[in-house]
């Protein structure tokens, strides 16, 4: 059931407003007054309805205290019901219609308004026949709503899905949602414009900038900047070439903010793209992928990661997945299994602690990469990684 089991996929937004907890039936009512078939009709361009949903298969459509609200936290799923008339039948359709009027003439050819006749003929047919939802593909993605974080968990990484989750939460529940991207946790949380002017100034200068061009001429260069939710989101690029750089220069082990540290390893996938949209990209599989000289070389022409596989390992836990550099988003995540054999609920509360904890991971690994690059130190630390980058070139 979405995030509750198996390797997780998601794509993540901070919450505005109060905080919701505690959850109750009031919140599970307010997801039923908005469940697939009860929201919105289709809609008229493509089809498309979109509802909340239970969450444990395609047709769950029940809403329940011991099933969808679990350790401070909303679980359910967004359905998405495409009704499109498959084109090899409308067009059947229309040449069998085309075919009876064509016999009446005595030429043997439909006339232009025959034509007419038999595709609107045809799309009638069709439209009957879909009447009962037997072209219908219905599909469903987990949500989260992790109260005590005030975070979204939109289970897809795909634009298409997420957008029609978030524009369903904030219909249902009224609420703002902040994507969590490379550039959102750069900026942290400014108290005032000019902090946020600052604070966007100082990410900005002395940016590895591999790819040529003036270091302020960054956003102008990346091809994938434009695109992106946040104007400094290309910092999750440069994140992956600092942790590259960390991981095979200076140590595996990183320390962070809460005085933790975290063991980090890129693993498994690696694609790499150019900035600038003219030489492609490159994807590499492997067991340690930074390691494959194709990767290095990639990296020495100005391309950039924009996604890699991890594995990291803190407090004991160790946690396998792949993420996407700009929006952070994650794919494939694999989290530890308990120890112990849990109760039922007792295990999905497990399962949210260890979300919890692997997203504060993340967000911490991300944080030091920050706080590196907000230092004094951080023009040295550029040169350090230019030298690295052309010493064997």
């Amino acid at each position: 059931m979405g995030f509750l089991n198996g390797r997780m996929t998601f794509t993540r937004f901070r919450v505005g407003g109060p905080s919701p907890l505690p959850f109750s039936e009031e919140t599970l009512a307010v997801l039923e007054s908005h469940r697939i078939g009860h929201h919105s009709a289709a809609e008229p361009a493509d089809g498309v309805t979109t509802g909340w949903a239970g969450g444990s298969h395609v047709l769950d459509v029940r809403f329940e205290l011991d099933k969808n609200l679990i350790n401070d936290s909303l679980h359910a799923a967004i359905r998405v019901d495409t009704d499109k008339i498959p084109g090899t039948l409308l067009r059947a359709y229309t040449q069998i219609e085309l075919d009876a009027r064509a016999a009446m003439n005595p030429s043997g050819t439909p006339t232009k308004a025959q034509k007419t006749e038999a595709k609107e003929a045809a799309k009638a047919r069709a439209e009957s026949e879909a009447a009962d939802g037997r072209f219908r593909r219905c599909n469903h993605y987990p949500i989260l709503w992790d109260g005590r974080q005030g975070i979204l968990y939109v289970g897809s990484t795909s634009s298409n899905v997420v957008e029609r989750a978030t524009a369903l939460f904030r219909e249902t529940f009224e609420r703002p949602l902040e994507p969590i991207t490379a550039g959102a946790l750069a900026m942290g949380s400014p108290d005032t414009i000019e902090e946020s002017d600052r604070t966007a100034e100082r990410l900005g200068t002395n940016s590895l900038n591999l790819y040529g061009g003036d270091s302020g001429d960054q956003l102008s260069t990346v091809a994938w900047a434009e695109k992106a939710p946040n104007m400094l989101d290309h910092l999750g690029n440069e994140f992956l070439v600092w942790l590259w750089h960390q991981l095979q220069n200076e140590s595996d082990t990183i320390p962070l903010a809460d005085g933790t540290e975290v063991a980090v390893m890129l693993a498994k996938t690696l694609m790499l793209d150019c900035p600038r949209g003219e030489t492609g990209r490159d994807s590499l599989t492997d067991d340690a992928p930074t390691r494959l000289p194709e990767a290095f070389r990639a990296l020495q022409s100005g391309k950039l990661p924009r996604k890699a596989g991890l594995i990291v390992v803190r407090h004991g836990a160790q946690y396998e997945f792949t993420i996407q550099a700009e929006s952070l988003a994650v794919t494939g995540a694999l989290l530890p299994k308990p120890e112990d054999r849990l109760a039922p609920y007792e295990a999905k509360c497990e399962r949210i602690d260890g979300l919890r904890h692997f997203a504060e991971t993340l967000d911490l690994l991300f944080a030091a990469y920050r706080d590196r690059k907000t230092a004094a130190s951080w023009a040295a630390e550029v040169d350090r990684i230019k030298r690295w980058l052309t010493a064997a070139a």
